[in-house]
């Protein structure tokens, strides 16, 4: 039986739907979902495929799956709630949360760092075991006790954006974690808080993924080259293999940076809180003493915007330019075919490993989410994922 997009879209954005079920026609798309939310309502919802390689199990409107480094714009998004609270500044010394965190050179790093990708710490200077990762005590000691990478703990903010010595390029992490002082600051973990803030809740399900036939290959490191000063860090963590996503342990962890679970319109309604902050359509906070309001001021997602870094990850290669929390669009980085608006734009972002995205627009009050479960071996938008967005901005005469 053929694969069948179903869901809601407005007139204006037919393109969009009559482009996502030519992906299920050619066999370019296995399952997915797509949804945009403009000004508080779901203008496109878009779902359909399977949730199998079989093709024996729909993918239906509460269908999840893993959205790899996706994931980390929803850990953003709890950090900077705690940061519009009050709780805690992007300024203060991580080790103000976390003191074990100081140990080797590591005592001057901030919140921001964290945001932004600068701490030093990418990753672990052993190579550790999946399990090992998961493991929260484990993991987060090994960080907490190891040195940083020479040159970049802080931000490298220059008055030249495009001249930067080598050991002071942005190193993006692979796993973000949050230290555990943060989970007790905002009395909840990042995975109950956002469950919590979600407004419409997903019914609890078993997360979907691909069969293992349908993952790329375990994604290669770039080796740094050995006169670089990071080059200890090129094999810091072992080659992810997609099809890890399927394990209950995976599943089961709690890795900011990596294994959220969703889908477009879970993904969609979250980072609304950014695209609507400040406005009366914007998600609700559940603050004791706000009963009503949005999560986020304006002030906060202004911080976004602040560009902290900007150069070449020092494992992938791939050129980056980050906010707090979020990367931004701009020319000659990772997300230079999003609409390029200059220093006005508004627009932040990141995607996970085989092509799920998460888009904020905050100047036309627009996010945009994409889930899907056949991942091409991208660290920020597939064809398909491009050929969407890029429906969605012509409909609103936008050129990409």
């Amino acid at each position: 039986m053929a694969a069948k997009v179903y869901g809601t879209c407005d007139s204006r954005f037919k393109k969009v739907e009559e482009l996502f079920q030519s992906y299920l026609d050619s066999g370019e798309e296995l399952g997915a979902s797509f949804t945009v939310n403009i000004d508080g309502r779901d203008v496109v919802d878009l779902w359909g495929g399977y949730a199998d390689a079989s093709r024996t199990r729909a993918w239906e409107r509460d269908t999840i799956t893993c959205v790899w480094s996706t994931t980390k714009c929803i850990t953003a998004l709890a950090v900077l709630i705690l940061i519009d609270r009050g709780l805690i500044s992007p300024f203060d010394k991580v080790s103000k949360y976390w003191p074990e965190f100081a140990a080797n050179g590591k005592q001057d790093v901030e919140v921001r760092h964290f945001l932004s990708h600068t701490s030093g710490v990418p990753g672990w200077d052993a190579i550790l075991s999946l399990e090992e990762v998961c493991d929260l005590p484990t993991s987060t000691a090994l960080l907490a006790a190891q040195p940083p990478l020479v040159g970049t703990r802080h931000t490298v903010r220059l008055p030249s954006h495009h001249l930067r010595a080598p050991q002071r390029r942005a190193r993006p992490a692979r796993h973000r974690k949050i230290p555990p002082r943060l989970h007790r600051r905002g009395h909840r973990s990042p995975r109950r808080l956002c469950a919590h803030r979600l407004p419409a809740r997903l019914p609890g399900r078993k997360p979907l993924a691909a069969h293992r036939g349908d993952h790329p290959p375990a994604r290669r490191r770039r080796a740094a080259p050995a006169d670089e000063p990071h080059h200890r860090e090129s094999d810091a963590l072992p080659a992810p293999d997609a099809a890890m996503a399927n394990s209950v342990v995976w599943r089961r962890g709690e890795l900011g940076g990596g294994n959220g679970h969703g889908n477009a319109r879970g993904v969609a309604r979250l980072l609304s809180a950014i695209a609507l902050a400040g406005s009366d359509r914007a998600p609700p906070s559940d603050r004791d003493d706000v009963s009503s309001g949005p999560l986020l001021s304006r002030a906060t997602v202004d911080m976004i915007f602040d560009e902290q870094v900007r150069g070449v990850d020092l494992v992938s290669g791939i050129p980056v330019r980050f906010g707090m929390g979020m990367g931004l669009a701009g020319k000659g980085t990772i997300g230079d075919w999003l609409p390029d608006e200059g220093a006005e734009s508004r627009l932040c972002f990141w995607g996970g490993w085989g092509g799920s995205a998460g888009i904020v627009d905050v100047g036309r009050r627009m996010t945009v989410a994409y889930v899907m479960n056949k991942m091409e071996n991208v660290a920020f938008g597939n064809e398909r994922t491009k050929g969407l967005v890029g429906a969605v901005y012509e409909a609103l005469g936008v050129r990409m």
